[in-house]
């Protein structure tokens, strides 16, 4: 079954916003200070909830997104902001040239919050972010490793049963295409899904990503328990055992989300 977030968009706003004020902005800071005038840039942005504490912090900040319905919600949410100029919601694909012209150099921080694991040609992507920092700049990135126990994203099944099941997305596409019409599901979900499985990232591929495009690893912290399980299932986030991070691939399968920072 569909979690509440899912169903209800003023929830997953205010859960967005908690989180990002709770562990996305205290993690950045440690690498980044976040100031009056900072630049924030967030791709993906959704509801904006991951912007308002930092709008909140003085800094000026962009979020893009694919999907109208979900920008029309970020400039409802956030409308005082919006009209004070704190804030700029933009519906655009950021290869745009426009778009590039327009904020190349521009950004102190660059923020991506569950958005890497369903882009495709992930290398290329990253690297063509690079064209948006000024020097000095840091992106971040969360999402949860493929092979962890929902990394293919099917708790958004409206199937409890399927909602609930784990790794079961790892299997040949056919199988898992196959489970998911037995139970019911609708087939723009089934979609969504098959694309997730489609650009789905690991641990080890996305630190080869940042390797291949000369991006150091600033700061990390792979949690066995994600920060977003609080509003989800009401567990307590937990950072993963340190000397489980350290085995690759295995750490993919028991990690449940993965916070990093990088830069040049």
């Amino acid at each position: 079954m569909a979690l509440k977030q899912h169903l209800d968009d003023k929830v997953r706003f205010d859960q967005q916003v908690d989180n990002s004020k709770s562990y996305v902005l205290p993690f950045i800071e440690k690498t980044k200070p976040i100031t009056k005038g900072t630049t924030v840039f967030e791709v993906g942005t959704a509801e904006g909830g991951v912007l308002l504490p930092f709008i909140e912090r003085g800094c000026y900040c962009v979020g893009v997104d694919l999907a109208p319905e979900r920008i029309d919600l970020a400039n409802h949410f956030l409308e005082k902001e919006v009209a004070e100029g704190k804030v700029t919601f933009i519906l655009q694909n950021i290869y745009e040239e426009s778009f590039l012209k327009r904020f190349k150099n521009y950004f102190d921080i660059i923020i991506l919050k569950d958005v890497i694991e369903h882009v495709p040609e992930q290398a290329k992507f990253v690297a063509y972010l690079k064209l948006f920092l000024k020097p000095g700049g840091q992106i971040f990135f969360g999402f949860p490793p493929w092979y962890m126990p929902f990394g293919g994203h099917q708790q958004i099944c409206r199937t409890k049963w399927v909602s609930k099941l784990p790794y079961y997305h790892i299997l040949p596409r056919f199988m898992y295409r196959g489970i998911l019409k037995m139970a019911g599901e609708h087939p723009i979900i089934i979609k969504e899904l098959m694309e997730i499985k489609d650009t789905q990232i690991t641990i080890e591929y996305f630190e080869k990503i940042a390797k291949e495009n000369n991006l150091r690893i600033l700061n990390k912290q792979h949690y066995l328990i994600n920060p977003i399980y609080k509003y989800k299932f009401g567990l307590q986030p937990r950072n993963q055992w340190a000397p489980l991070s350290w085995i690759p691939y295995f750490r993919d399968f028991v990690t449940t989300c993965v916070y990093y920072t990088v830069g040049e």
